[in-house]
């Protein structure tokens, strides 16, 4: 009787085993889905800044509070939230850095398009 017992936990072990490494193949794919659907609406050199600042466009501008990009808008939202989240103040560290990290994030999306308008300027010259 044992020994049927062991098997039956074997073959129990086994279904469960496989059953899991097949969940976990299907949310590797998932994820490689989402990450390639993310890199496919961002231009590449803005995807490229997405991954090195560790922030989407779209959170950057969540967070300042930005519909479009505008450099005043940009400036005034981040000076007034690095205010209100100075530690000196009571506020906390981790938002005023988020704060700092989506300003990084916008002002080098900026520099993304404004590098891209010199450019389209220079092919509609030739």
């Amino acid at each position: 009787q044992a020994k049927y017992l062991a098997q039956i936990i074997l073959v129990g072990a086994q279904v469960v085993g496989r059953a899991f490494m097949r969940a976990l193949r299907q949310e590797f794919a998932a994820s490689q889905a989402a990450a390639d659907a993310r890199g496919r609406t961002e231009r590449p050199q803005s995807a490229a800044a997405s991954r090195i600042i560790g922030i989407s466009l779209q959170e950057a501008q969540q967070i300042l509070n930005v519909s479009s990009l505008n450099p005043e808008e940009i400036q005034k939202n981040y000076d007034h939230l690095f205010k209100v989240n100075d530690k000196s103040v009571g506020g906390s560290f981790y938002l005023q850095s988020k704060v700092v990290r989506a300003k990084e994030r916008l002002d080098e999306e900026l520099r993304i398009q404004a590098k891209g308008d010199k450019e389209k300027g220079r092919k509609a010259e030739t």
